[in-house]
């Protein structure tokens, strides 16, 4: 079997080419040329239906590499080409990406070289579609589309224009250079890949209480602080998904962000994600009461006082520390105005946490909406406390997520020291 030395060598980036069976097929040997161009070492897989368009010969000599069709032809070098060709690449990149091979991605089919690759591939994948305009804007392929971005898949829409087949509208394959140009930033960003592999449910923002049709219960957060961690942790290899209350900050760009108003809300969305989640970061300010009515009028002012009777909301924290799977690391957030240590390590106990991060509000420049931040990190494997100073929430968000790193490198070690 050939080494991953043989196969790519260092420190050249490595990137994989799936080329699917499609008029746009020829466009593959430019967006080929412009990866080397760029440093990159590529080799190429192709459908059987790909080979109709163009023959594996042309790839071969523009790669220098074997391209492979069917892992278990006769001239195959690689007897598990399926896992050493998607395991040992910084990229997968399919251009043109049918929707035969959409489909099938986006419903775990793994009928083929390609699709087995798509499944065992470790690395970020970057899908280029090209198709026909009506099956470009079918609801099945928008369907299947949603579902890749919900995997971590980045897609890169296709052009408007003259199709091939007469047509004209989306669905003709984005120009090469442009593939290339976020394959390139892709790779950029995951350059520190420690967090690669991990699927990371975060929640963001505030969450709203209804009192009437006009006023609602709820608090000052931005959610700044959640969708600085959102965005460190894609740059650090992770799937990311984030549930958001109300924000007054963007969401980072290439982030799946389910939007929610209530605390009730907020925990079904958390429900329908958790089980796939390997790590937890409770970093929205869940209102934690709610009116025991909500008026279905607005609330005339015609009375000198008024009283609102209030009941808890679901403790959303407790709930997944509580319920999680072996090995899922459980974040929680302090935000406090008093006894900010004496809070956060009540916090970390009662609910069962790995670790919690805790903010003093009352600091000047740590407190809501800013855009800096002065945390302690609290952990429960040591009980020892991070103390760290004023500084920008991303990078108060990369010491979070480093704190993260290592609690999953204490939770492998333990496990293996267990099984032994």
């Amino acid at each position: 079997m050939a080494s991953v030395a043989q196969q790519f060598p260092t420190p050249k980036k490595r990137v994989a080419l799936g080329v699917c069976g499609g008029i746009a097929a020829y466009k593959a040997a430019e967006i080929l040329r412009g990866l080397q161009r760029s440093g990159c070492a590529v080799r190429v897989a192709m459908t059987r239906r790909a080979c109709e368009f163009v023959q594996p010969l042309t790839f071969r000599a523009l790669s220098g590499e074997h391209v492979i069709v069917d892992d278990y032809a006769p001239d195959n070098p690689d007897p598990i080409a399926h896992i050493t060709f998607s395991q040992t690449i910084d990229l997968l990149v399919v251009a043109p990406a049918t929707a035969n091979i959409i489909a099938k991605f986006a419903n775990g089919i793994a009928d083929d070289f390609l699709t087995s690759t798509y499944l065992a591939c470790t690395a970020p994948i970057l899908v280029a579609p090209a198709m026909n305009t009506t099956m470009w804007e079918h609801p099945a392929t928008q369907r299947n589309l949603e579902q890749l971005k919900a995997d971590g898949v980045h897609l890169i829409e296709p052009d408007a224009g003259e199709m091939a087949c007469g047509t004209v509208g989306p669905g003709r394959l984005s120009k090469p250079e442009g593939i290339v140009a976020a394959a390139l930033e892709i790779m950029g960003r995951y350059q520190n890949s420690d967090l690669r592999g991990e699927r990371i449910l975060i929640t963001v923002g505030a969450t709203r209480e209804e009192i009437d049709p006009v006023r609602f219960i709820s608090n000052r957060s931005s959610g700044k602080m959640g969708f600085a961690l959102a965005a460190a942790a894609q740059e650090r290899g992770a799937t990311v998904i984030a549930i958001a209350g109300s924000t007054t900050t963007p969401e980072p760009s290439g982030i799946q962000v389910v939007r929610v108003t209530t605390a009730d809300e907020m925990a079904n969305a958390v429900a329908r994600e958790i089980e796939r989640a390997t790590v937890f970061i409770g970093a929205a300010a869940v209102a934690d009461y709610r009116p025991t009515q909500r008026a279905d009028q607005k609330i005339k002012k015609l009375k000198e006082s008024f009283t609102l009777e209030l009941e808890r909301t679901p403790d959303i924290l407790s709930n997944v520390a509580a319920a999680r799977k072996e090995g899922t690391i459980v974040v929680g957030f302090a935000a406090e105005s008093e006894n900010l240590l004496q809070n956060a390590r009540l916090k970390l106990q009662t609910k069962n946490l790995d670790a919690i991060v805790a903010n003093d509000i009352t600091q000047s420049g740590a407190g809501f909406d800013s855009d800096t931040n002065a945390i302690k990190i609290l952990t429960r494997s040591n009980g020892n406390v991070i103390d760290l100073a004023l500084m920008s929430k991303a990078d108060a968000a990369n010491r979070i997520l480093d704190m993260i790193v290592k609690l999953r490198s204490e939770k492998s070690a333990a496990r293996t020291t267990s099984s032994s």
